[in-house]
């Protein structure tokens, strides 16, 4: 059994419960536990975000009886995963629908394999439980860290578009989330716009409370992507890698009580944040129809809209549909 690692240096090392709590920017690269690399066996180098589909075949027994090797990197966030794909360091990994198309913008050669729906309330714009901001509205003249191109900027614009206001009303400061989480606890911006599990992180914690959700605003939509040159070398390793988290999530709300303890314990959250976080995502592999489609050709066109991305992006492109989801 080979248990060595090596790291991979995102900007300081840490833990995988220290980059998790803080947020620090860390990718780990690690040899599977009862997974030997032997000469001329397959290696996905598969990318992940804060430990979430590790934990997730780890604690449904997903990992056993592999024909190839996992080399696990780990990211506190989709903008460095999406980076590591367009750098080729990673083969595949789960990234949210707008992230995707800042990162398809930018030229990256991935297409999404997989899609998955969940409710969107978790993805939302946090405040200081004592703040005295009540509405999408009250952002006006405000200042909301998030990172820049994630599912927190896009649930941003979305939330004060429909309010109303302008993009240019708000001031947006584009922090990592362990720096966003400083920023709002200390005071120097009045709100973080994140995702799960930092938002049940930050409401289990009393750090902050949801000021407004991303349920009605967002399709609830993510991905597995993979890299063109990885479609093209190892389609049977991400075919069977795809089957298995989809299995996996099968099994999981089959045994809620089982797998929150396990994800609590594997990436270092408190065990009452990560059952909330599970609970009330409820996601759900589903095929890429023409509604994914379309719902992600509306997340592209709103980007365009609001000036992130510059020129039109037609999405029907950017999925692999060949794949197929069977749970």
């Amino acid at each position: 059994m080979n248990r060595n690692t090596s790291r991979i240096r995102m900007s300081h090392n840490s833990s995988r419960r220290q980059f998790l709590v803080q947020g620090s920017a860390v990718a780990a690269a690690v040899t599977l536990p009862g997974v030997a690399f032997a000469q001329g066996r397959p290696v996905l180098k598969a990318g992940d975000q804060k430990g979430g589909l590790r934990a997730l075949l780890e604690a449904a027994g997903g990992l056993e009886g592999l024909s190839y090797d996992i080399q696990w990197s780990e990211f506190p966030a989709a903008a460095p995963l999406a980076e590591a794909l367009n750098a080729a360091a990673v083969d595949s990994g789960p990234i949210g629908d707008a992230p995707l198309i800042f990162a398809l913008a930018a030229g990256t050669r991935v297409k999404a394999i997989g899609a998955n729906r969940s409710d969107s309330y978790g993805t939302a714009v946090l405040v200081r439980p004592d703040s005295p901001l009540k509405t999408a509205a009250d952002l006006k003249g405000k200042s909301v860290a998030t990172n820049r191109g994630s599912i927190g900027h896009y649930v941003t614009l979305k939330a004060i578009t429909s309010a109303g206001l302008r993009p240019e009303d708000v001031n947006l400061r584009f922090l990592a989330p362990a720096d966003a989480k400083l920023a709002l606890t200390q005071g120097s911006v009045d709100a973080w716009a994140t995702w799960e599990p930092y938002t049940a992180l930050a409401e289990v914690s009393k750090h902050a409370r949801v000021l407004v959700s991303g349920r009605g605003l967002l399709p609830g939509l993510s991905y597995l992507a993979a890299t063109d040159s990885a479609i093209a070398a190892k389609r049977p390793v991400l075919q069977d890698f795809l089957q298995r988290v989809v299995k996996a999530q099968l099994w999981s709300y089959r045994n809620v009580d089982a797998y929150s303890a396990a994800l609590a314990r594997i990436i270092g959250i408190p065990p009452e944040a990560a059952k909330l976080q599970f609970e009330r995502r409820q996601q759900k592999w589903v095929a890429i129809d023409a509604q994914v489609i379309a719902d992600q050709q509306g997340t592209a066109d709103f980007y365009r809209q609001v000036g992130l991305i510059r020129q039109p992006l037609d999405v029907k492109g950017t999925f692999d549909t060949g794949f197929g989801v069977a749970g």
